[in-house]
């Protein structure tokens, strides 16, 4: 499986790397929608995540919201993983063009991608909801209770899409470039039931499309190559065996 992906990007031009949540579980970030995950918890007032992470939970509730979205979408001591750093070696030899994360946490920048479009915003950017001043995750953490912006005394946002909100346009249509002027799109990580971000796979009309994910998609008919592995050790050896595999193809030549 590993040397047929690592085949297949050889034969590519211009790769695009889709991904979600389970990119991020071995930095130790929860797979928020597995069976134990997060999504599938009940919090005081028998509240779900969803209703936590909402705007107007957010707007009726800040005490509550920054409680938990401090203690559960922050993990401040969580490091790139091996797709993370993977994906950042194949931008940097000029095959992969774009990360498209549904992530918030910031790990792809921290490997080293420089083109990454987060759909649902960053943990690591926050701005004042008033006069627009913007401030760190450390901030965030270390402010008590609502963090409040010292120059106009207003409450502080993350950069987060929150449910009941909209993606940012901009970054969807950068991503929708991207994955239309792909020839090959890696899928990683994802189950693809998260809309409207799960939608944009339809975008894509190049030649091979690769699911990487532990559970089924609803686009694995549709895919050339289907892997049901751990992605940060499949996109590690699938870089690596490319690598190998471009060195021979300039030796012979």
């Amino acid at each position: 499986m590993i040397h047929r992906l690592a085949e297949m990007m050889t034969r590519a031009k211009n790769l695009v790397f889709f991904g979600g949540a389970g990119v991020s579980t071995a930095s130790g970030i929860p797979d928020f929608r597995s069976a134990d995950g997060l999504w599938n918890q009940k919090y005081k007032r028998n509240l779900s995540p969803e209703e936590l992470v909402s705007h107007s939970f957010f707007e009726r509730d800040p005490e509550d919201f920054f409680e938990f979205y401090k203690e559960k979408l922050i993990y401040p001591e969580a490091r790139p993983n091996g797709c993370h750093r993977a994906l950042a070696r194949l931008e940097k030899a000029g095959l992969l063009k774009a990360v498209i994360t549904q992530n918030i946490d910031g790990l792809h920048q921290a490997a080293g991608s420089r083109t990454v479009y987060e759909l649902h915003g960053s943990v690591l950017r926050n701005y004042c909801t008033r006069c627009r001043a913007a401030y760190g995750v450390d901030f965030i953490l270390e402010s008590k209770g609502v963090p409040v912006c010292p120059k106009c005394g207003s409450i502080i946002k993350p950069d987060v899409v929150l449910y009941e909100e909209m993606l940012d346009e901009g970054v969807i249509n950068k991503a929708v470039r991207a994955i239309s002027q792909a020839d090959m799109m890696i899928i990683g990580g994802t189950s693809l039931i998260v809309y409207p971000a799960a939608g944009f796979v339809r975008y894509f009309n190049g030649d091979k499309l690769v699911i990487i994910n532990k559970t089924a998609t609803q686009a694995d008919d549709n895919a050339d190559l289907v892997i049901r592995e751990d992605i940060a050790s499949v996109m590690e050896q699938a870089a690596e065996e490319w690598e190998k595999l471009q060195s021979g193809i300039k030796e012979n030549k």
